[in-house]
C-alpha cells in the first residue's frame, strides 16, 4: 500500500511536469532506493548519500529554519548550480505539503553561498540558532562567525583579547566543539572560520567603515550587523550574526540574504 508520503511525492512530479518547472525539491530525508525516476533536476534536502545520477543534487540546509528561508537558500543553490534562472519555478515536497517556488529578483545576490562547506555552514546555522533559542547561562548572547577568505578577513581585523583558539586545531565540524563555541560566543568580537570549519580566533574586532564601502542594508541594524554585512564586502567570506534579540542574519557580498528570528512563531 502507498505510503501518504509516496502519494505526495507522485502528485509532486505531476505538478512538476504540469507547469514545466526546472526541478523538484523534496524536503525529507531519503534513501538512495526511495528517489523516484524523474527527468528534471531533483533536488533532495538534508539527506546523505552517494549517488551516480547527474540530475539528482544534494543540499545540508537546518530543518529548523522557517519554510520561507528554506526555499530562498535552495533557490539560491539552484541558481548558483545553473540549475535555474531568475523567475524559473520549482516544485517542492514536504511530508504534508506541496507547493511552487518562483525564483525572485535579488536570489541572484546570493551567488556564492554554497561556494563554503556546506556543512560547515550548516553546523554553525545550527549553532547559532540554538545560540539565539537557549542563550548562555541564562542571558541573551550576541555574535558573529565570518567564514572563509581567512587571509583577507584577518587584514581587516584586529585582536580585541588574547586568541583562546591560538595553537588549537578546533573546527566546528566536531561535535565535541559545540559547548567550546558557545561558551566564547559570550565573548565581545566575532569568530574568524575557515572553509574547512577551523576556527582561527574568536574575540575579533572587524574594521568597518560602512560610508566608505556604501552599505545597502535594511535601516535600524546594529553594529555587530553592519560589521558582519561589511566584511563580507570587503572580502569572499560569508557572515553569520546573532543578536541578543535572537535575530539571525547571514551576509554576503554585503547583502542580507536570510533574516530569521527563531523565537518567534512565523
Amino acid at each position: 500500500m502507498e505510503s501518504t508520503f509516496e502519494t505526495m511525492l507522485r502528485s509532486a512530479i505531476d505538478v512538476a511536469r504540469a507547469i514545466n518547472a526546472r526541478a523538484l525539491v523534496i524536503l525529507k530525508d531519503l534513501r538512495p532506493k526511495e528517489i523516484p525516476p524523474v527527468d528534471i533536476t531533483l533536488v533532495v534536502v538534508g539527506s546523505v548519500f552517494d549517488i551516480e545520477d547527474e540530475h539528482v543534487k544534494r543540499v545540508s540546509i537546518p530543518h529548523n529554519l522557517d519554510l520561507n528561508n528554506v526555499l530562498n537558500l535552495i533557490s539560491a543553490f539552484l541558481m548558483e548550480h545553473e540549475l535555474l534562472d531568475e523567475g524559473d519555478s520549482f516544485v517542492y515536497a514536504t511530508d504534508d505539503l506541496i507547493g511552487i517556488k518562483s525564483v525572485k529578483k535579488g536570489i541572484s545576490a546570493m551567488r556564492g553561498f554554497f561556494a563554503q562547506n556546506q556543512n560547515v555552514m550548516q553546523r554553525l546555522l545550527e549553532i547559532t540558532i540554538e545560540l539565539s533559542v537557549e542563550g548562555r547561562e541564562g542571558a541573551h548572547v550576541g555574535t558573529v562567525f565570518v567564514i572563509g577568505d581567512t587571509r583577507n578577513v584577518l587584514k581587516h581585523s584586529h585582536q580585541m583579547i588574547p586568541n583562546p583558539f591560538k595553537g588549537h586545531k578546533i573546527s566546528v565540524l566536531d561535535r565535541n566543539s559545540k559547548e567550546i563555541i558557545k561558551e566564547f560566543a559570550q565573548l565581545d568580537g566575532a569568530f574568524v572560520v575557515s572553509s574547512t570549519g577551523r576556527i582561527l580566533t574568536a574575540g575579533r574586532y572587524i574594521e568597518v567603515d560602512p560610508k566608505a564601502i556604501d552599505l545597502m542594508l535594511p535601516p535600524g541594524l546594529g553594529s555587530r550587523h553592519i560589521a558582519a554585512a561589511g566584511i563580507t564586502k570587503l572580502t569572499k567570506a560569508i557572515s553569520i550574526s546573532l543578536s541578543e534579540s535572537g535575530t539571525i542574519r547571514i551576509f554576503k557580498n554585503g547583502l542580507m540574504l536570510l533574516e530569521y528570528n527563531p523565537r518567534i512563531r512565523y
